[in-house]
């Protein structure tokens, strides 16, 4: 893959920061947000939609991990716990796109992020930035940082829409 160099000036992580990274396999990119989240302390929750995936507690020793059976089943997370969630080469597959959109909502403190990336052509960003805002995630940007994804970033906004 290329340079995650400007992937990665899209966050600015702080002390004891959670981000969640939703995906159906870890790659450099898991890689790269352990290691930056390490750097700050913080910590990475890893939901990963393969039963083929085994040992990534070995990989990723300070990751939260997630192994889910089915692209029908939700991830698990707290609410209000993450400062980032990431869906990356999932939204498409998931059976409710709805109930993982709700549930990122909920664990996402406010003013917090949520990124949906999937690999160049499968996504219809027009259609994502408008169930982004169906669901109260506002600011939602095409932002073209990876040569084989496609990325749009939103924002839950503190008193808009769902509120707190």
């Amino acid at each position: 893959m290329a340079d995650l160099k400007q992937f990665l000036e899209l966050f600015n992580p702080m002390p004891g920061n959670h981000y969640l990274l939703v995906t159906t396999f870890p790659d450099e990119i898991t890689t790269a947000l352990c290691d930056m989240l390490q750097d700050v302390d913080g910590e990475l929750g890893l939901a990963v939609y393969d039963e083929d995936a085994k040992d990534l507690a070995l990989l990723y020793p300070r990751a939260k991990i997630q192994n889910m059976e089915s692209f029908a089943k939700p991830f698990r997370a707290i609410p209000r716990d993450n400062n980032v969630v990431i869906f990356k080469d999932i939204f498409h597959l998931h059976t409710n796109q709805k109930m993982i959109l709700k549930i990122a909502y909920t664990t996402l403190a406010n003013a917090a992020h949520i990124i949906i990336m999937q690999k160049k052509g499968t996504m219809d960003v027009d259609a994502i930035k408008e169930i982004l805002e169906e669901f109260e995630f506002r600011a939602a940007n095409y932002i073209d940082v990876l040569p084989e994804y496609d990325l749009v970033m939103a924002k839950k906004m503190h008193m808009w829409g769902n509120g707190l």
